[in-house]
């Protein structure tokens, strides 16, 4: 009986043994997906992970080739835009092609170090690629001198250049700086307003809201100040910009020297009607300028003590008009504080205070 049950048991093994020899020869039989992580050959391993390495190498070059067109692309749109007009870099007079020289020269400087820095992240990603057998990987490398020298002497030399740049040109384009020329320079105070401008030629005893009318080929001696909150007197096309302050008068000597109309602006936010705070300065021939005096002063208002109380009054996108004479000393009023200023931003601690200055004045 024992001896039935061991060879039973004996013979069921064996089955059992042929049964899963069978079952895996069947496996290796039938055709299975090749496993690209499971090889029997290192070699075949070896070659399939250089093919995935270079392909991703392909794709990163493909991306930097994409971003290489794109910044083409932004050169081409900025290369385009310089042209345009009310331009930095389309200058119509002496100041404004100094502020040119200086931005184009500021800007060579850096791309001599943003052009060799791009190219060199191309290069690297190219020569350092995973199938590039000729590449020298050294893991324990730490320090080298010279590379060291180059990367502290080129940023070192390059905040040398900017900062000379901004030095010279800061001493040459001095706002205040009368300009070297011929002819008699034309005085006109500026008076920033809400929201406009006022331009009074004391030399010619008249006011323009909103158009400066200028002749070419002249100096202009600007002194600028603000009837009402802080703000900035710019003409991209003419050079600097300039603050406006209350109470204070700042100078600015600017010059066109091609006839045209050039886009003035305020620069700096100063409430609702900041968007249409703008103005025309017409550059005409001096022939022309001494017409339009002529005909200004022969016709319109006269801006006064009560004329100027009115400008004072917040307005939006006022069109150009002309006073045919203005009341003596009104500027210096103005920038003395003897007048009141202007409304400015609508708060309640804002109002408070102006009256209780204007209170404390009259006393």
């Amino acid at each position: 009986m024992w001896k039935t049950c061991g060879q039973d048991d004996e013979l069921a093994e064996q089955v059992s043994s042929a049964l899963e020899n069978e079952y895996w020869r069947g496996l290796d039989r039938s055709p299975s997906p090749p496993d690209p992580y499971h090889v029997k050959d290192p070699f075949e391993s070896l070659t399939r992970c250089s093919r995935m390495s270079e392909q991703g190498s392909r794709q990163i070059m493909i991306g930097f080739a994409k971003r290489a067109r794109l910044l083409s692309a932004l050169l081409l749109v900025i290369g385009a835009l310089s042209g345009c007009e009310r331009s930095v870099l389309d200058p119509a007079g002496p100041v404004g092609e100094g502020d040119r020289i200086i931005l184009l020269d500021s800007l060579a400087i850096m791309l001599a170090i943003v052009i060799p820095t791009i190219v060199s992240i191309l290069a690297f990603a190219y020569w350092f690629r995973a199938s590039n057998t000729r590449a020298q990987y050294l893991p324990n490398w730490a320090y080298s001198g010279r590379l060291e020298l180059i990367v502290w002497s080129i940023p070192a030399l390059v905040v040398f250049f900017l900062g000379g740049i901004a030095w010279i040109s800061a001493h040459l384009l001095d706002p205040a700086e009368p300009l070297k020329s011929k002819a008699e320079p034309l005085e006109v105070e500026v008076v920033s307003l809400d929201w406009k401008w006022l331009f009074i030629y004391p030399q010619q005893n008249l006011a323009s809201v909103n158009r400066m009318v200028v002749p070419t080929g002249v100096p202009l001696d600007l002194k600028i100040t603000s009837a009402s909150v802080f703000n900035v007197f710019f003409v991209p096309q003419l050079g600097s910009e300039i603050y406006a302050m209350y109470g204070m008068t700042t100078r600015l000597n600017l010059q066109a020297d091609r006839p045209g109309v050039y886009f003035g602006l305020s620069a700096h936010f100063s409430g609702d009607g900041f968007p249409g705070m703008a103005f025309d300065v017409q550059a005409v021939s001096p022939e022309q300028f001494a017409g339009w005096a002529a005909t200004t002063r022969s016709q319109g208002p006269v801006l006064d003590d009560a004329a100027y109380r009115s400008l004072l009054k917040q307005s939006q996108d006022v069109s150009p008009y002309t006073y045919r004479a203005v009341q003596a000393g009104l500027f210096e009023e103005i920038v003395g504080q003897k007048l009141p200023p202007g409304e400015g931003p609508q708060t309640t601690q804002t109002a408070a205070a102006a009256s209780a200055v204007m209170a404390q004045r009259q006393r």
